[in-house]
């Protein structure tokens, strides 16, 4: 018989899943040699084509990057691609035409550790038992939280989205509320004593199953930045449902299951394909392990 929290773990919540993350660059050649050619993700083929945003396929997930000044996480996102190996070697092409830039790259103790061109903090992890099934994508995002604000991030989850959230304190800067967003999928909110940058308008985009109960909660305190449009609405404030006081700043999109987009089928090339050592029918990457 299975113990209650084996099961547990089995909750996805009314957050079934994180589509992409969107940070504004100002420049989409330099864009490319990163995202493309150094990370090994493809270009999204049919949507925003042009010059001035620019989507970014990794795996199930997206980075959106619209063309205007950078902005920048404070904290790091998780992304999982299929052979680490292959990653360094990618990053090593890349790093004489990015060397004007911020971009650097490092091996950790179980990842390799990027900054992108304009300095937002990457950690990228083989597949593994962590991930599920995954082979490529973005499993989670950390941000950098003020001291005493995990435990409100964690309510304000737990009982207005409706997402499974839970506190941890391993972390010796302090404790961190981890909100699950999807299968395989979470947030983290880890509190820091540092100083960290203001917040600068980045975004996160989900799916939820149940959208009218934070758009009504959202609605009756005015914390609505956009209000339900293409059967999605925006809000930026956390607020602690105890004390109604803001706790964290970060605009979520938030799109009900009945979105177009929901379930969208995503390109994704295999990086590891070139001319001289093509493979007939072996273009289109393998998302999950078998």
């Amino acid at each position: 018989m299975q113990r209650s929290d084996e099961i547990t773990a089995l909750d996805v919540g009314n957050i079934v899943a994180m589509e992409h993350v969107n940070l504004t660059m100002p420049d989409q050649a330099t864009a490319t040699l990163f995202y493309i050619v150094g990370l090994g993700f493809t270009r999204d083929p049919y949507m925003n084509v042009g010059l001035g945003n620019m989507w970014v396929n990794v795996g199930e997930q997206q980075f959106h990057l619209p063309t205007r000044d950078p902005q920048v996480i404070a904290g790091h996102i998780g992304l999982v691609v299929p052979n680490l190996d292959a990653l360094r070697d990618r990053l090593n092409t890349v790093a004489g035409p990015l060397a004007d830039t911020r971009f650097s790259w490092s091996d950790a103790d179980d990842h390799i550790a990027v900054t992108c061109p304009w300095g937002n903090r990457l950690r990228c992890y083989a597949p593994g038992p962590r991930f599920g099934d995954v082979m490529v994508g973005i499993p989670y995002v950390e941000f950098l939280a003020r001291p005493g604000s995990a435990h409100g991030i964690a309510g304000f989850y737990g009982r207005i989205m409706g997402a499974p959230a839970s506190i941890e304190d391993g972390d010796p800067r302090g404790m961190a509320a981890v909100v699950s967003v999807g299968r395989n999928q979470w947030l983290r909110f880890q509190e820091t004593a540092e100083d960290v940058r203001p917040y600068d308008g980045h975004h996160i985009a989900v799916y939820v199953a149940n959208i009218s109960r934070p758009y009504a909660f959202l609605q009756e305190r005015g914390l609505l930045l956009e209000s339900v449009r293409n059967h999605q609405f925006r809000f930026q404030d956390i607020v602690d449902p105890e004390t109604g006081g803001r706790v964290f700043a970060v605009e979520h999109e938030v799109r009900s299951m009945h979105h177009p987009m929901y379930r969208r089928p995503l390109v994704n090339r295999d990086p590891a394909q070139t001319g001289r050592t093509y493979v007939r029918g072996a273009d289109a990457l393998v998302l999950a392990r078998g």
